[in-house]
């Protein structure tokens, strides 16, 4: 591990215009509607290790990573991938270094290509092959190392079941001797026991190779296995970043503890277990103050009014949060 961070985001927000057109808007008297997807968001993830966002459906993750990834702009803030600004320089030249394995293994796949062909598709894309041999041998030791069979280059995605398609999207990752992989939702369309081979793969392919991960899932007892440090997302907004062994045994924010909530727990079938309030806001019309304060216990006038600003609360743990820098850990009276 080391402590130089080879990714920093800082400020970085993503606006979307989500208007009627303008006859409509005119003709009804409507005025624009704005989605604030991201906001404010701001994270380092040192070489070797593994970030994880976590959060419910809407909350942003996946917003993050194709900002990350060149997918589409931010409106706000910047990227920084190991001393380069991405948001301002020509993303071209680190292009090779930084790269997706996508959460719907089939969909990211050309079903029209052979695995061959899509696996060197990056190769060739960034010309660091010529010779068709070469591509061949390359091709052939990377199904190797995802632990497919050289002969399955031949073979065509929908041949494969789901877990194997996975680790063809993670071949392609791979071609181009990449550093930093975003990874977005990777094994939520798996079955629970290949969701353990692909994750073990990673694991390993990391420590072999010194990739660096940002890891995005909703699915918290995958984030306790592969993470170093976890970000929980809510509406857009950090609310939770520290070290992941910290975070699983001593959650600081409220969403935290409501998320771990609603983990299985086999070892605590006979405990009460507080229910899960509520539903993620609208992130058209959020909630004023922070956006959490509709389903948070602990929530007073403060909270509905002003916008928690990270701190350092216990530990290394960073929390934007009234109620954890004031010290109420009891539920409001209504």
């Amino acid at each position: 591990m080391s402590d130089k961070a080879i990714l920093e985001v800082n400020g970085l927000s993503k606006i979307f215009d989500v208007s009627k057109p303008w006859l409509e808007r005119t003709l009804n008297g409507e005025s624009k509607k704005t989605l604030k997807a991201v906001t404010d968001v701001s994270f380092s993830i040192p070489k070797g290790e593994t970030f994880a966002l976590v959060g419910e459906s809407g909350s942003g993750k996946s917003t993050i990573a194709r900002m990350i990834v060149g997918l589409m702009p931010p409106s706000a803030g910047s990227i920084s991938f190991d001393g380069t600004n991405i948001t301002s320089s020509d993303f071209g030249k680190i292009r090779r270094r930084l790269t997706m394995v996508f959460q719907d293994p089939y969909a990211s796949l050309n079903p029209r290509w052979r695995v061959e062909k899509i696996i060197s598709e990056p190769l060739r894309a960034f010309n660091l092959m010529h010779s068709e041999k070469d591509i061949r041998d390359r091709v052939a030791e990377l199904l190797t190392v995802v632990r497919l069979d050289p002969l399955d280059g031949a073979k065509f995605p929908h041949e494969f079941s789901g877990g194997q398609r996975q680790r063809i999207a993670i071949a392609r990752a791979l071609a181009s001797n990449p550093e930093f992989i975003v990874c977005d939702e990777p094994t939520s369309a798996l079955d629970v026991s290949v969701q353990a081979q692909i994750l073990n793969l990673m694991r390993d392919l990391q420590d072999r190779l010194g990739l660096t991960y940002l890891f995005i899932s909703h699915n918290l007892a995958v984030v306790r296995h592969m993470a170093t440090r976890v970000g929980v997302l809510y509406l857009g907004r950090l609310g939770e970043v520290g070290p992941a062994k910290e975070l699983f045994r001593d959650p600081k924010h409220p969403y935290t503890r409501m998320l771990l909530a609603a983990v299985p727990d086999l070892y605590a079938v006979d405990q009460e277990r507080p229910p899960v309030q509520g539903e993620i806001a609208n992130p058209i019309n959020p909630p004023s103050g922070c956006t959490f304060h509709p389903r948070c216990p602990l929530a007073n006038a403060r909270c509905r009014s002003e916008v928690p600003v990270p701190k350092v609360a216990v530990g290394e743990a960073i929390v934007a949060c009234h109620a954890i820098e004031e010290g109420r850990t009891e539920p409001v009276a209504a």
